[in-house]
């Protein structure tokens, strides 16, 4: 099977000079927990995910250090960390380089993707623009049509007998 059959087309999607308290709200909104981030163009150039705000100033999430811990990280890290837990725009919080696939790939790819990566969601793109985006939720929902509606159970004998078969 492949990723154009199971993929959402379109995907909702924010731009980079989007705020934050709109992205949250979108992603809340169409109860989704993630949103790929694009250009004027359609490119994709991030994605942003519940992830990206877990620590915030807002909640007093930010991560805390001891003393030696500030002392060892380099000042840029610091940097970049606040930018992070302060952003007001979602290109100061969004993940980048973003893994993408293609439409035409199989989707067993697809999963061998997100589980290296450790992602939840995979933008799907053609000729450098997003065309959709599988998520887990996509997977399960191919996974829930493949399977049987009713599997019965079958007995040891059965099964052996299948084997022997």
């Amino acid at each position: 099977m492949l990723v154009q059959a199971i993929m959402t087309s379109p995907p909702i999607t924010v731009t980079a000079s989007c705020s934050v308290a709109e992205a949250a709200k979108r992603m809340l909104d169409n109860k989704i927990s993630g949103l790929p981030v694009v250009d004027a163009n359609g490119a994709l150039v991030g994605i942003v995910s519940e992830g990206d705000f877990l620590r915030r100033s807002e909640l007093n999430t930010e991560r805390k250090r001891s003393w030696l811990l500030e002392w060892l990280t380099s000042p840029g890290k610091i940097a970049d960390e606040y930018v992070r837990t302060h952003g007001r725009r979602v290109e100061e919080v969004m993940t980048v380089p973003v893994s993408a696939i293609a439409p035409t790939a199989s989707i067993s790819d697809a999963v061998r993707l997100m589980e290296r990566q450790d992602i939840k969601r995979l933008p799907v793109v053609t000729d450098g623009r997003l065309v959709g985006i599988v998520a887990r939720s996509d997977l399960l929902r191919a996974l829930s049509k493949a399977l049987p509606a009713a599997a019965v159970s079958a007995s040891d004998a059965q099964i052996q007998a299948a084997i022997d078969a």
